[in-house]
């Protein structure tokens, strides 16, 4: 069987995106279809549209996603239909060599559905992340899925299915926070913001927040931060090295991805402290240090690759504490919007009007 739903896809480099009939098959072995309640509007999303991904068009978009499990197909026993459920683009193999090493969320082999989804005509769509969550149904592989509580909002819930979830993780997998310790974090999208969340999480005593808009900085105090810094008013090294003693913080997170901004992290932080990158850069840019202060300063230089989640472990743990009360997703969720909303919402996004914009079904 063939569902006919609406999905919304980016059809050449740079064209607004259009909302339009998609044709997606009955799950095969190994795949599942789930029919989409919420999906968030990434910034990924919008890399795709512009080509900066690939050029693989026409692109089914959207990946921030959570739904529940219509159908499943053979040898599928992880989830079931009625399953509710968060989508993840890192459906670990088990036998790659981070796998076999215990390290699952390093997984060099993800896997996606192998059926495609297609056009009326038959053209097929590149999922983005594999996912292609802006329609009605999706399907994908069934180790995209992670069930968790159904108690859970899904417009919050999906939010981990990337953007917050590469926020929380480098906080708490990537960087390690620990009760007590400092940690500043440039850049307050969504992004930021998720790290500043997730050091509160993790107990830290003191979450400088860097940004050049007041508006994003009030966004990170009320996710935890204590302290915030304007980087149009301030130099942020020095900002960050008078609130933590004159030493700088523990763990600095850099949610922006350029050489600029990781220089401020490199030397914000304190001697053997660690720098978490988060943010993106682009294929043109190059970073250039002092060799001698990089062996001088000691400590970690990482790099945060979703978070370095395992979506099996963190995706229940993170929606119970949504659900007692300790971990705020639903201030993520600054808008929701109907399908046919997606390109105006990469416009707000684009002005750092919105922390995140959501597809509701």
């Amino acid at each position: 069987m063939t569902h006919r739903v609406r999905g919304v896809i980016a059809r050449s480099k740079g064209a607004p995106v259009e909302t339009t009939t998609i044709l997606v098959p009955d799950p095969g072995p190994g795949e599942a279809l789930v029919k989409v309640q919420a999906c968030g509007v990434c910034h990924t999303d919008l890399h795709y549209r512009e080509g900066g991904i690939n050029d693989e068009f026409p692109f089914l978009l959207g990946h921030e996603a959570a739904g529940v499990v219509e159908s499943v197909g053979p040898d599928v026993t992880s989830v079931a239909p009625g399953d509710f459920v968060v989508l993840n683009w890192r459906a670990v193999c088990g036998t790659c060599r981070a796998c076999k090493r215990g390290r699952p969320w390093y997984c060099f082999a993800t896997h996606n559905a192998t059926q495609p989804m297609t056009l009326e005509d038959g053209t097929p769509l590149s999922p983005a992340l594999g996912i292609g969550a802006f329609a009605e149904k999706t399907l994908v592989a069934a180790g995209q899925c992670t069930k968790v509580d159904p108690a859970a909002s899904p417009a919050a819930a999906g939010l981990l299915g990337c953007g917050v979830m590469a926020g929380l993780g480098a906080a708490l997998n990537t960087g390690n926070v620990g009760r007590g310790d400092s940690v500043a974090v440039i850049g307050c999208g969504g992004v930021g913001n998720a790290a500043v969340a997730g050091a509160r999480l993790a107990g830290a005593s003191k979450i400088i927040a860097v940004d050049l808009d007041d508006r994003k900085l009030e966004w990170a105090r009320g996710l935890g931060a204590t302290h915030t810094v304007n980087g149009r008013a301030q130099d942020v090294v020095k900002a960050i090295q008078e609130l933590t003693g004159g030493n700088g913080a523990d763990v600095v997170i850099e949610a922006v991805g350029r050489p600029e901004t990781y220089q401020q992290a490199f030397y914000a932080r304190d001697l053997a402290g660690t720098v978490v990158l988060v943010g993106v850069p682009t294929p043109e840019m190059k970073l250039e240090l002092p060799f001698l202060d990089v062996f001088g300063r000691g400590g970690a230089l990482k790099s945060s690759w979703y978070g370095d989640c395992l979506p099996e472990r963190d995706f229940p743990l993170l929606i119970d504490l949504y659900l007692q009360g300790r971990l705020d997703l639903d201030a993520f969720v600054s808008e929701t919007i109907p399908l046919d909303g997606v390109e105006e919402a990469f416009a707000r996004m684009e002005r750092g009007e919105v922390l995140r914009s959501v597809v509701e079904f």
